[in-house]
């Protein structure tokens, strides 16, 4: 009976350690895991948010607001050159 007791705690005292053991080199590896794909991981995308699409009473503004530069062009007060980028400043907004 001795023998068999000692052979039972022999096997618990092993089994534990393997345990405890196997624990411990699961966190670490865990551990390195996170470190390594924390970074590798690429910063999440930037996203800029798109222009709703304008509205009616908005696009009826723009549409007066190149008329009457149209009409500024028409009477010499703008430039070829100033007139476009005026044009792309207000298409821009």
């Amino acid at each position: 009976m001795p023998g068999l007791l000692r052979g039972v705690a022999r096997t618990a005292v092993v089994a534990g350690t393997a345990t405890a053991v196997s624990n411990r080199v699961n966190r670490r590896q865990q551990g390195r895991w996170a470190a390594q794909q924390a970074s590798q991981e690429p910063p999440p995308p930037s996203y800029s948010p798109q222009p709703a699409a304008p509205s009616a009473p908005d696009m009826s503004a723009k549409i007066e607001q190149l008329k009457q530069l149209g009409e500024l062009k028409t009477q010499g007060v703008l430039t070829e050159a100033e007139f476009e980028e005026q044009k792309r400043r207000l298409l821009e907004a």
